[in-house]
């Protein structure tokens, strides 16, 4: 059953040996990143399917990567200390591939080295469970509708199986909120994000199914907004209350921290 639910930013700024002196205007997305933690903790998942783009290519079906070890650092951003390892629930994995390859397209990859889409988050929540399990899944190129779908089917599945299963999407909101944004300015950037924020508090969830890819896109961000869809999907009919731990933009993208409590 899933006994977590949350959508948290992956920018590796949020790193303490690569953001540095950077963390000081990310203290309200650390702190809560460190509720979080708590709230995961108390849970006590045996396995996190952790939803992100990982290393994967964008592509039409969504993927599962299956190697058996999961291995994330960070040298690319220059921090040569930091090592995430931790097990893959690959039976977990080849069981949700099982009861969703004929609805709709889903592969099955091997990479033993994930980005910072996963090792940002596992950094900051996983560190204090020693025991548990990842699923590393990535969304795909196909429309709001069937990323939502794919999420019921993963809720489908926890259900299933004896296991505690905590669902943790991974991404950032739009990626063009200022004028020196590192990816370009839209103006409808602060439109997306507020717009999001309130559909969610609202729970107005087929607002959000009803956001124009071509909109998303614009305002450059897909790479959170799918894995929302995913995890919206995932607690479809659940009872839950959205709570927003923070959000800001002090480089001219959006980090969200959004705790879906289960009642």
């Amino acid at each position: 059953m899933i006994v977590f639910a949350s959508f948290v930013p992956h920018s590796p700024l949020l790193m303490p040996e690569v953001g540095k002196q950077n963390l000081a205007h990310l203290e309200n997305t650390i702190e809560a990143y460190k509720k979080l933690e708590q709230d995961i903790y108390a849970a006590k998942p045996d396995t996190i399917i952790l939803i992100a783009r990982h290393a994967e290519i964008l592509s039409a079906a969504f993927s599962i990567n299956q190697q058996p070890d999961i291995n994330i650092d960070f040298k690319k951003f220059g921090d040569l200390v930091t090592k995430i390892k931790m097990p893959n629930d690959i039976a977990f994995g080849y069981q949700i591939k099982e009861a969703v390859e004929t609805k709709m397209p889903i592969i099955l990859t091997s990479h033993d080295l994930l980005d910072y889409s996963a090792g940002v988050p596992l950094y900051y929540l996983a560190q204090h469970l020693p025991v548990v399990k990842i699923v590393p899944v990535s969304y795909s190129s196909l429309d709001n509708q069937a990323h939502f779908a794919f999420g019921r089917h993963l809720k489908e599945m926890a259900n299933r199986v004896d296991k505690r299963v905590a669902i943790v999407a991974a991404g950032d909101l739009s990626h063009k909120l200022h004028q020196d944004s590192p990816a370009g300015y839209s103006p409808r950037a602060q439109e997306f994000d507020q717009n999001l924020m309130n559909y969610l508090n609202e729970n107005k969830i087929q607002e959000i199914l009803d956001f124009d890819k071509d909109f998303v896109t614009e305002v450059g961000a897909i790479d959170g907004f799918y894995p929302l869809l995913i995890l919206l999907g995932a607690i479809h009919n659940l009872n839950y209350r959205p709570d927003r731990l923070s959000y800001q933009a002090p480089f001219g993208i959006g980090y969200l921290v959004e705790n879906f409590k289960l009642r």
